[in-house]
């Protein structure tokens, strides 16, 4: 069996968004329950697929799993976990302060920082206390990509040593007593990630070179935490050293090249390897193919499937070009090749003469090393959260502290240690660099989707809070909704991958743009092996799979499409940047 060792009762699932946590924890669990345990999967991404790929729909309670004995699931949905959150925070003051007090209270609570909190709040409960989950042999927890993962496994011990240090109410949770009372469960939270004994992280990677660097920084920063029963799971190995097909090659040797240069931190822990499979990975007949890889029928066809294709990324770049200036943002699921098309659309505007700057809100990204060198007219920089805490966490006392006695400066300095102070931080610094398209095209490779979108809804939250502690709004802030929801100064381009899962996610991505007020400018679909012109057999199969994705998109949800293909060259540096564009 092709799956990873589940030893302890927890088991984590994380890594770079798009290698296939949730298939792999979904396979894993299934496997497990048709060995005769009883096994809850959980999900605490904001942007979970967890219901898609079981197919059946699932709420904030364990559900059973049609087809699958023993084996239950649920989504910790973020958005209702902070409305009961929030609800429980204030419904014991209702009727009893002013409606002006209790109409306060609500607006704390109603930014990205409750969502985090509560999110975290409810998943807590499920590690921390084990009746919670006392009639399943195992727990799976499907965690969502990288930066937001490594965010919701420190909160513990972060809001652990707020909760101590607080003496007062100042803080943007609201009422501390509603935290007190969690302090027992939280530290038993810590303690049972830190137990090798009860919980193991499996860090899945694809066999190539960025995805395995971010397994080991996830690694590094796990080990720091006191999470060190890892182990590393490389996901959809394509391996044809023989064939004469140049993308077959390709994928074989860039799987080979990064496996032989796999990070010292990682090439120690114990491995498990899960083949390319030529079929998706929604329903449980998939699922068990993924655990059982040596049951699948090897396909024979060299024909690649007719298809009426989209254009290239060439057409859409000349069209923003047009427009001089302006934000242009690579949304959609972790994985699906944001960063690539936003550094390839980058570098194509900059050789065309236009000043560009090129920048990530993404804590997991890797802009520069996608660069891989110096491009003429072409700026690159990074939103660093630890930077922006402590200028904001300055200014704000140097403003609002300067009035206040040592007492209320005391509260203040209490109230800016909470860890949701970084939200309020980094949205700061994605308003100004928005603000710089107003003189050039600013480039913003961003977040995986739900962090994006939880991004985007801290606007008017983020006014409330800065109105509280500051008393003054900073004017790129203030234009930044106007901006965002202006076509003629922001275009969003949606990337996904030809594949059910990152099609659908985009789709809902679309919807939640939509309620914000936003226009998708285009979408992108990237990594395309329907078109790469391959003739192997598995890679064939796999490119049949693609038509009805590509289809959708083009036809049906987009007003502008364009299609990259699966590239022999890996796209790289501004000369394999170049040619993702000219395809």
């Amino acid at each position: 069996m092709a799956l990873p060792s589940t030893r302890t009762r927890y088991l984590f699932f994380t890594g770079k968004g798009g290698v296939g946590k949730t298939s792999l924890s979904c396979a894993t669990g299934l496997a497990l329950a048709e060995a005769g345990k009883s096994v809850l999967i959980v999900s605490t991404d904001p942007a979970s697929n967890l219901d898609e790929v079981l197919g059946v729909g699932l709420r904030q309670v364990p559900t059973a799993i049609p087809g699958a004995s023993r084996l239950f699931a649920l989504n910790i949905d973020p958005e209702a976990a902070a409305h009961a959150y929030r609800e429980r925070m204030v419904a014991p003051y209702r009727g009893i302060l002013p409606v002006a007090a209790i109409q306060s209270m609500e607006e704390q609570f109603s930014g990205a920082c409750t969502v985090e909190i509560a999110a975290f709040d409810e998943f807590s409960k499920l590690l921390g206390d084990p009746s919670a989950t006392a009639e399943f042999d195992h727990v799976i927890f499907d965690t969502a990509p990288t930066g937001h993962t490594l965010r919701l496994l420190t909160l513990p011990s972060a809001w652990d040593e707020f909760i101590s240090s607080s003496t007062g109410g100042a803080s943007c949770l609201g009422p501390l007593a509603g935290l007190e009372k969690q302090k027992t469960l939280y530290a038993a939270t810590v303690a049972r990630l830190s137990s090798a004994d009860e919980t193991t992280v499996v860090l899945v990677a694809r066999a190539d070179t960025a995805s395995l660097r971010e397994a080991d920084r996830t690694r590094a920063e796990l080990a720091d935490l006191g999470i060190r029963n890892q182990t590393l799971a490389v996901n959809g190995l394509f391996s044809d050293a023989s064939s004469s097909d140049q993308i077959a090659r390709a994928m074989t040797q860039r799987a080979a090249e990064a496996l032989a240069n796999l990070p010292e931190g990682l090439a120690g822990l114990p491995q498990t390897r899960i083949p390319f499979l030529p079929r998706g990975t929604v329903g449980l007949d998939a699922l068990r193919e993924m655990a059982y890889p040596e049951t699948v029928a090897i396909p024979t066809s060299h024909d690649m499937p007719e298809a009426d294709l989209p254009p290239g990324l060439s057409g859409l770049v000349e069209d923003m070009a047009a427009a001089g200036h302006g934000v242009i943002m690579t949304m959609g699921k972790g994985g699906v090749g944001k960063t690539t098309v936003a550094a390839a659309i980058a570098v194509a505007l900059a050789k065309r003469g236009h000043p560009i700057v090129l920048s990530t809100t993404d804590p997991a990204a890797h802009i520069a090393a996608t660069i891989d060198g110096a491009v003429p007219g072409l700026t690159v920089t990074r939103i660093d959260p630890a930077r922006e805490v402590r200028q904001y966490t300055e200014e704000v006392l140097a403003k609002a502290g300067r009035q206040l006695d040592a007492g209320g400066r005391a509260m203040l300095e209490e109230d800016l240690r909470s860890p949701c102070t970084e939200e309020i931080a980094v949205f700061r610094a994605f308003a100004r660099t928005v603000d710089e398209g107003r003189n050039g095209f600013v480039v913003l490779d961003t977040a995986p989707t739900g962090h994006t979108i939880l991004l985007l809804d801290a606007a008017e939250a983020y006014h409330r809070e800065v109105m509280r502690t500051q008393g003054d709004m900073p004017e790129a802030v203030r234009q930044l909704l106007p901006r965002l929801r202006d076509p003629s100064y922001t275009r969003v381009l949606i990337v996904t991958l030809p594949e059910a899962t990152p099609v659908h996610e985009a789709e809902r991505l679309s919807k939640d743009l939509a309620r914000a007020g936003i226009e998708p400018y285009a979408w992108v679909i990237n990594q395309s092996l329907l078109a790469s012109g391959t003739t192997h057999p598995v890679l064939c199969q796999r490119g049949g799979y693609e038509v009805p994705f590509i289809r959708r998109v083009a036809d049906e949800l987009s007003q502008r499409c364009a299609l990259i293909p699966w590239l022999a060259e890996s796209p790289v540096g501004a000369t394999g940047l170049a040619h993702l564009v000219t395809q």
